[in-house]
């Protein structure tokens, strides 16, 4: 038998369907980002990055490159192996701590990424609470969706941000039951932000626990960097807060903050933190400089909102159709697949600008989007050249103009 036609016929699907992947071969500069190295066919390029997750740069950070550093001189690269066998490194203590203070809870626990946090804690979460009713938001990361699903409890799914619809599940559960209400508080496609003091509301009226997704508003937003739940004054009422070091922190990982004992169950419990091994202490110490500095230093945030707005407003003066919103998330309309893909190359290969298109199963089928998100070092010079290419782009493939931005769904 040849197993091999299998994977070539599901291949052959996403080539069909114009969701095959390719991803640039990128080297990035620090001291320079933005820019990057693009090892293309045709040898290395400079190229100017317009969608990295690293909104803040904190990735090239020297306080953060430099705890990297010193730590592993000090005590050298790997954790040795999972907690419970090779013991928890000080590094990770003291992140966790660290973690905890930005969120005012508890205790934090640290997993290998945003997306492990999300599956196996949701799922574990659940798994603990006897006949657990789920109660997720329709546009909801696969990772909570994964979580939902690996928990076994029953989900419900509330339309997107609709606050009477999550009342009417609330209301249809009956006030014993136990209810987990799961959302993100920053939705990374649209940019659009949930209405977490209503959801709040709702959970305590209710009898509901909170389960908060904060991964691209962490760093971001609230004098210290603690999301959108500390901008909105709500992070003490809400009962689990997660997060990522990844994106706003420059790092990797991800984490969940709540009560100790919240956080006790889940470490004694979650396969997805037990049977795999710890983040090794390099990564430990420059996640904690990083959050360490972005505590205190508001610089970047103001630069980034003013970075953000200023590329909406220059897009939106040339014409190109903005998805507005009121966060740094810069969704421009496709809304076609093939030509998402063929501006992303356009962009690329003849402008030097990388910006991944964004299509199904991410975003829905028809929504297609180039998602563009600016850093505190895109200087106007830049923001001007991606204008420019947009409709240099935008003109070769025919896409629409609009005279009003549109709003995302």
């Amino acid at each position: 038998m040849d197993y091999s036609q299998y994977f070539s016929a599901a291949l052959g699907r996403l080539h069909d369907e114009r969701r095959y992947r390719v991803f640039a071969d990128l080297e990035r500069i620090a001291g320079r980002f933005p820019h990057a190295t693009w090892h293309s066919p045709n040898g290395p390029r400079n190229v100017v990055i317009w969608c990295s997750n690293d909104y803040l740069g904190m990735g090239q950070h020297p306080k953060v490159v430099g705890a990297m550093v010193e730590t592993a001189t000090r005590v050298g690269t790997g954790a040795g192996g999972t907690r419970n066998i090779a013991g928890t490194h000080h590094p990770l203590v003291q992140l966790e701590a660290e973690l905890a203070d930005l969120h005012g809870k508890e205790a934090a626990l640290l997993f290998t990424s945003g997306y492990v946090s999300n599956q196996t804690g949701i799922a574990t979460l659940a798994k603990l609470i006897p006949d657990c009713l789920i109660l997720s938001d329709a546009l909801n990361h696969n990772s909570m969706i994964e979580g939902v699903r690996q928990s076994g409890c029953e989900r419900q799914i509330w339309r997107h941000n609709d606050l009477a619809h999550l009342e009417q599940l609330l209301i249809a559960a009956g006030p014993n039951r136990p209810k987990l209400i799961a959302c993100e508080s920053l939705y990374s496609m649209d940019g659009d932000v949930a209405p977490l003091a209503a959801i709040c509301d709702l959970a305590e009226r209710y009898n509901a626990m909170t389960y908060v997704d904060e991964v691209h508003a962490v760093g971001m937003y609230g004098p210290r960097g603690g999301g959108i739940a500390e901008r909105d004054g709500v992070m003490h009422r809400i009962d689990i807060l997660e997060g990522t070091l990844a994106k706003a922190f420059g790092c990797l990982g991800g984490y969940i903050a709540a009560k100790g004992e919240i956080i006790d169950a889940v470490r004694s419990y979650a396969p997805g933190f037990i049977f795999t091994t710890a983040l090794p202490p390099p990564i430990c110490s420059a996640a904690t400089a990083a959050i360490k500095h972005l505590k205190s230093s508001s610089w970047e945030r103001e630069r980034h909102q003013d970075r953000a707005a200023r590329v909406k407003a220059v897009l939106h003066a040339a014409g190109l159709p903005v998805m507005t919103n009121d966060t740094h998330i810069v969704p421009l309309f496709v809304g076609d697949p093939e030509k998402c893909k063929q501006a992303s190359d356009l962009l690329l290969e003849e402008h030097g600008i990388y910006i991944q298109p964004i299509n199904y199963p991410t975003v829905a089928k028809g929504t297609e989007r180039l998602r563009i998100t600016p850093s505190p070092y895109h200087d106007d010079g830049l923001i001007d050249r991606l204008a420019e290419a947009l409709l240099q782009v935008w003109e070769r493939l025919g896409l629409a103009l609009h005279e009003k931005p549109l709003a995302a769904e």
